[in-house]
């Protein structure tokens, strides 16, 4: 039993909120809330997802919730959002000058477990996605796009520069390697390091874009 089994979710965070005239809605838990969700989902699924546990994990009052959102579907839609904000914000990719630098220099510790709790997040959705069309495309845009964009960018740089041929698939190559850490995580239910991250730059993404291993 961990502290917060301990939690009254109903007993903590219990001021007010009005929103009347002239009062806006306190969003300043919103964050913790979100977040709450987004572990909970991870670790529960959606089927087994509960607005109560998500309360106690934000250590929020579960009508604090509800005053926000008003089912599991619309919590769990905002919370996938917020991961693609958080996603992009203070973005800045690296210029190498080489595509295997650029790629290599993506792969730090903070983003690896980035990516496992994005799968952790999909596998917990995936009871709904094909009942609920709007978690789809937030799962696809928050999940998916995002790092799929980045791949697809340091790729064209590469093209752009002469180490690419231009007449590479990079739509596909760019989906590869991250469908291989899916693969490997929700399948084969292994870690993802850094060294296996980097294997799969060598021995797969650079060879099919008709880049030389690296030295």
């Amino acid at each position: 039993m961990t502290p917060l089994d301990l939690v009254d979710a109903d007993a903590v965070d219990t001021a007010p909120e009005q929103s009347g005239p002239g009062r806006k809605r306190d969003r300043s838990r919103d964050a913790d809330i979100l977040s709450a969700a987004l572990d909970v989902l991870s670790e529960e699924g959606y089927d087994g997802m509960t607005i109560d546990m998500v309360a106690a994990r934000a250590r929020a009052g579960k009508a604090t919730v509800y005053r926000r959102w008003a089912s599991k579907g619309e919590l769990v839609l905002d919370a996938v959002a917020c991961m693609k904000r958080d996603d992009l914000r203070d973005r800045e990719l690296p210029d190498t000058g080489t595509l295997r630098g650029d790629l290599v220099a993506m792969v730090k510790p903070l983003s690896i477990e980035e990516g496992e709790k994005k799968l952790q997040v999909m596998a917990g959705i995936v009871s709904m996605l094909s009942r609920s069309p709007e978690l789809a495309d937030a799962a696809q845009a928050a999940l998916v796009a995002p790092r799929l964009e980045l791949n697809k960018t340091l790729i064209r740089r590469a093209v752009a520069r002469g180490e690419v041929p231009a007449d590479r698939d990079i739509d596909m190559i760019a989906s590869v390697g991250s469908a291989m850490i899916c693969y490997r995580t929700l399948m084969q239910r292994k870690p993802i390091t850094a060294e296996y991250v980097i294997s799969v730059i060598d021995d797969v993404i650079l060879p099919a874009l008709g880049v030389a291993p690296a030295a």
